[in-house]
């Protein structure tokens, strides 16, 4: 099971370096040092080992398009890539999260969610288990939460569109926003529509929280455009600006003050503007804006090769400084709570043996050995008996004892640490530490050691060593020509 599980993840990484290799070589090297992660990782018991980190990371550029119903997702995708794909509508026209990419046929397929589930090429590799995590049984339902679309447009090549279901829906809710953060964290841009024909949202009180409460604090809040669409309707009224500013105060009340607001809609089904001078405002409007979005998809590329090298410099970083530290501290509590109790016990055995031994002796005298003989045979027996029992059956409470405390410690976790990779790390690698084969009194966690510390700093190292030299292929300070377009040399010290 080891060596097919190890083989399995070989095939998929190598897989992924083949794809690549000819695609993105500063990735190919990052995915080298991934495998480093996961040799110290699957030491420690983090991972197991038909996972990888490697898999974990979407590796094509990835544009997240979310909203409420009938904000003009589906338009918007099909205006962007120049084929009527996605079904539109005012009412809810698709309750499923719809990945789309380029394929070299011209039909339009439709696949299945377990297409998605089973590729750790895609971002929703394995997402069924999250799901079962979140409501018991719906893992098994993928195909209700997950489709996933090709057709052949040059748009698409070498990026990943997806276009979420509504947030205003009833059914699924639950399981539908562990999706959506999921997405979030991994996208290399997020959209975020709003319907400017309903400028006081009182429906959209889910968006606000879960798209613009939850994105202000981010490291990465500036990959979020937030687009008013189909501001047309303004159009009668000539009240483009009292909407928009009705829009601000909605998300202003969720956190939101600061930020790019764009204002777009879809030419094919805007209402016709009669006003030469009014019909040329609004469209130079929303050309300028909408420019400055293709600008933004454009550059995912080149941000997706960023954020893949920061999730790997995050992993190791968390591996290091927090994972260590964390599990280091649950094995000195635990050792702590173990030998406590070990001496309670032991203690409770002794008082046991020692009363009776004095059983019907005068209190405060000393017992000797002619007293002893002189004792009842009923008292030696059970004393020895005793004695026996406690010696036999010591290994047997000892290592119950460990398993109490182990599941103890471990249930504080879930307490103590957030539900993030982080304690899913912890968990794992306390669960290791505490089997019953390890060592009560060892002083560091298991595969966690002098090597294993210099493997981290060694793709750290890397880490910093791929962003400086991806930062030259887009800028020369210098003004030297002979600094452009640098080959990346990793330290492999």
């Amino acid at each position: 099971m080891f060596n097919s599980s190890s083989s399995q993840v070989d095939r998929r990484l190598n897989s992924l370096e083949a794809h690549l290799q000819q695609e993105n070589p500063v990735l190919l090297q990052v995915v080298q040092s991934f495998r480093e992660l996961d040799r110290v990782a699957y030491r420690m018991g983090l991972i197991s080992r038909d996972d990888s980190f490697a898999t974990r990371v979407p590796w094509w550029p990835m544009i997240s398009i979310l909203g409420t119903f009938s904000s003009g997702k589906s338009s918007f995708i099909n205006s962007f890539i120049g084929q009527k794909l996605q079904r539109t509508g005012n009412q809810a026209v698709d309750d499923k999260f719809t990945v789309i990419c380029y394929s070299n046929e011209g039909t339009i397929r439709t696949l299945p969610g377990l297409a998605l589930d089973a590729d750790p090429r895609f971002p929703f590799y394995q997402i069924s288990q999250q799901i079962e995590h979140v409501v018991k049984g719906e893992g098994k339902r993928i195909d209700a939460y997950l489709q996933l679309k090709t057709c052949m447009t040059e748009k698409l090549r070498g990026k990943i569109l997806i276009d979420s279901p509504g947030f205003d829906a009833d059914a699924q809710r639950t399981s539908t926003l562990r999706i959506t953060e999921h997405i979030m964290n991994l996208s290399d841009l997020v959209l975020v529509f709003f319907d400017a024909r309903h400028p006081e949202p009182g429906a959209m009180k889910d968006t606000l929280d879960h798209l613009v409460r939850n994105t202000i604090n981010r490291s990465d809040s500036n990959k979020f455009l937030f687009i008013l669409n189909q501001v047309d309707c303004t159009v009668r009224e000539d009240n483009l600006e009292d909407v928009t500013a009705a829009w601000q105060r909605s998300i202003s009340q969720s956190g939101l003050t600061a930020g790019r607001f764009y204002q777009i809609y879809n030419l094919d089904a805007a209402l016709p503007i009669d006003n030469p001078t009014l019909k040329a405002r609004y469209e130079s409007k929303r050309q300028q804006d909408m420019d400055e979005i293709d600008e933004r998809i454009r550059r995912v590329e080149v941000e997706r090769v960023y954020r893949i090298i920061g999730v790997l410099e995050h992993t190791a970083k968390l591996m290091m400084h927090q994972v260590a530290p964390l599990t280091r501290d649950l094995l000195r509590r635990w050792r702590k709570y173990t030998l406590v109790l070990d001496a309670a016990l032991v203690a409770l055995i002794a008082t046991g043996i020692l009363t009776l031994i004095s059983a019907g002796h005068p209190v405060g005298s000393w017992i000797d050995v002619n007293t002893w003989i002189a004792q009842p045979t009923w008292i030696q027996v059970a004393v020895a008996t005793l004695a026996a029992a406690a010696f036999s059956t010591v290994g047997f409470l000892h290592f119950s004892l460990r398993k109490l405390t182990a599941n103890f410690l471990h249930m504080r976790i879930g307490k103590e640490i957030p539900e993030t990779d982080l304690q899913e790390y912890v968990r794992n690698a306390f669960r290791k530490n505490t089997h019953p084969l390890r060592p009560l009194l060892g002083s560091q966690p298991a595969g966690w050691g002098r090597l294993a510390h210099n493997r981290i700093e060694k793709v750290l190292k890397q880490s910093d060593s791929y962003v400086q030299n991806l930062n030259d292929q887009f800028t020369n300070p210098s003004g030297r020509k002979d600094a452009a377009n640098p080959t990346i040399q990793p330290d492999t010290e």
